[in-house]
């Protein structure tokens, strides 16, 4: 590690569609830019750290601290965030931080009394979903991150009439929020920019964040003072659900197998 006080973070975002990647030096933001989201995180992810780095002045070997968003999120981006982060460690012999995609939804959405519930897209109108507190400086979650259809979604937290939702799930899903809230008498706010009111109660829809490598750095930096690093190899990623081709081969298994129900 580097001997200055606090670290020099680079955190890199790849489990959304534009992912992200962000310098900062303990809590100051450095610098931070946003992928394309029409292309793969393959083409462009080290040519936006190599960016990133020269636009703030900063080397390659003055990182202390490789921080990396490890899901939920895109299958084939996690992967890609997570080979890039762990080779970049190995070669600087630095140690990692892995941040959980939907705590740094949560995290981006801002201090709120209410609970936070992180929505992620996760194909074929299903979402990944986590419950977040956000209090005195911490963001801590109420429960384990799952993968919901729009129905299970209303289920889990449709009876709580205060709530902030936030992510990208919220705009795909915003209709049916809606639709629920106004049948269930639960006041709805929307994109109110009030929603950091705690005089209100309702459901409200935190402000989306471009640059989701900003929480993912403001993350790590806890688990750095925490302790709770971890080497290259100990990084995993956290899909929550399994890829398509595991659940086929499930699938095929279980087809094959006489007398088995599927």
């Amino acid at each position: 590690m580097s001997n200055r006080r606090e670290p020099l973070i680079l955190a890199i975002e790849t489990a959304t569609r534009a992912g992200s990647v962000s310098l900062a030096r303990a809590e100051v933001i450095l610098g931070s830019l946003s992928g394309n989201a029409l292309s793969s995180h393959s083409t462009d992810l080290i040519e936006n750290i190599e960016r990133l780095l020269c636009g703030a002045g900063a080397k390659l070997s003055e990182i202390d601290l490789l921080a990396v968003a490890s899901g939920p999120g895109s299958f084939t981006g996690l992967r890609i965030g997570l080979a890039t982060v762990k080779s970049l460690a190995i070669c600087l012999g630095r140690k990692c931080a892995g941040v959980s995609t939907l705590a740094a939804i949560a995290h981006a959405s801002g201090p709120s009394r209410r609970p936070i519930v992180a929505l992620l897209p996760a194909g074929r109108g299903e979402l990944f979903a986590q419950g977040f507190s956000w209090r005195k400086g911490q963001v801590r979650p109420l429960d384990n991150a799952a993968h919901l259809t729009p129905a299970a979604l209303l289920e889990r937290y449709g009876c709580c009439s205060d709530l902030t939702w936030a992510g990208e799930g919220t705009c795909l899903h915003s209709e049916n929020l809606r639709a629920w809230a106004e049948s269930h008498s639960i006041a709805f706010g929307g994109a109110d920019m009030d929603y950091l009111d705690s005089r209100r109660t309702g459901w409200f829809f935190a402000p989306q964040c471009k640059q989701l490598a900003v929480s993912v750095a403001a993350l790590a930096l806890r688990e750095y003072h925490s302790g709770n690093l971890v080497s290259p190899a100990g990084l995993r990623a956290s899909y929550v659900r399994p890829a398509d081709a595991e659940i086929k081969e499930r699938w095929q298994l279980e087809k094959s197998q006489p007398g088995r129900r599927i």
